[in-house]
């Protein structure tokens, strides 16, 4: 019998670690890089009148035989307004073979997860072997798993936080320095944020520059994640034309990315784009070659980390009878 395996958010974040993740992420950086994936630019439906969006994000992974989509929703008023997440998401996984809908699962807690597993990534290829000092402006979830991924790739001293809040900035510092046995400090502003730091993480929904180049010093590893739509844009443009600039995928960039106003006018062209960062992991492109050089992660987010996350999620479910089964073909 066919049967469908339902997974709610809970049962998944039981079953992964961020150092799991974040080797699925890898994975799916790799396989991307060796062209093993079939993998469309998200589709975008925007609500206007609602200020949200939903993306869609299908992809297939060949030799691995996995499949799958992902729906995800971007409504920056709910939490305020609903009480529901900005970002929430459900994940279909399909047998290629068949066609069949082998899972059913929980999107969120993969989306904040791989996404911040994503900056883990790239500071472990990108940043300086030294770093030790971490900033970071927004403190939202992608901020959280952001420092939760970076944590685990790089022996952090020292992180500083800014976002229009002063509580949610205060709240996020004495949290984390009591889950990780660092010194956290909530500043008042995000140059306090930047100037100094060895890895930069950028979680906002900013429509205009936040981060300003001379705030950036030499050798900082940049990771950019919070353009994630077209009009967004977190970061000076004069960073990126000094910059050494590592995307994950450059249909997604130049449309979405951190690089999409840049390209827009002209300041960014595709030729001054380093490469991607499963280049990096497979060592077709180098990454960091000094200790001098400005390093940018444009971070769009893509349909294989989702995918590579689930099925690793799904094949430690199914082993150990984990979730609810359903027939949908009944």
């Amino acid at each position: 019998m066919y049967e469908t395996i339902l997974l709610n958010q809970s049962q998944i974040s039981s079953l992964m670690t961020m150092k799991e993740v974040i080797e699925s992420v890898e994975t799916a950086y790799k396989v991307h890089a060796e062209r093993k994936v079939q993998m469309p630019a998200k589709k975008y439906l925007f609500y206007k009148k609602f200020k949200g969006d939903l993306r869609i994000m299908p992809c297939f992974i060949r030799g691995m035989d996995e499949s799958g989509v992902k729906n995800v929703n971007v409504h920056p008023d709910n939490p305020e307004k609903f009480g529901l997440p900005t970002v929430m998401a459900m994940i279909e996984l399909v047998d290629p073979q068949t066609g069949f809908p082998i899972s059913v699962m929980d999107g969120t807690w993969i989306t904040n997860m791989r996404t911040g597993a994503a900056a883990g990534v790239a500071t472990k290829y990108l940043a300086r072997d030294s770093s030790e000092i971490v900033g970071i402006v927004g403190a939202g979830v992608q901020a959280s798993t952001g420092l939760e991924a970076i944590n685990e790739v790089m022996d952090i001293k020292e992180v500083r936080i800014s976002c229009r809040t002063c509580k949610t900035r205060e709240n996020f510092a004495k949290k984390a320095s009591e889950k990780y046995g660092i010194d956290v400090k909530s500043v008042d502003t995000i140059k306090e944020a930047v100037k100094g730091v060895d890895v930069l993480l950028t979680t906002t929904p900013a429509r205009e520059p936040v981060v300003k180049s001379k705030w950036i010093d030499d050798g900082t590893h940049i990771n950019a994640i919070g353009a994630d739509a077209p009009g967004k844009q977190e970061l000076d443009s004069h960073i990126l034309q000094k910059a050494t600039i590592i995307i994950d995928c450059w249909e997604q960039a130049r449309h979405s990315g951190e690089i999409n106003i840049p390209v827009h006018e002209g300041l960014v062209r595709r030729s001054d784009i380093h490469g991607k960062i499963g280049d990096v992991i497979i060592g077709t492109v180098p990454g960091r070659t000094s200790d001098e050089e400005i390093t940018v992660f444009d971070l769009t987010g893509l349909a294989v980390q989702d995918i590579v996350t689930a099925w690793n999620v799904y094949k430690k479910a199914f082993k150990q009878g984990i979730g609810q089964k359903v027939n949908f073909l009944e």
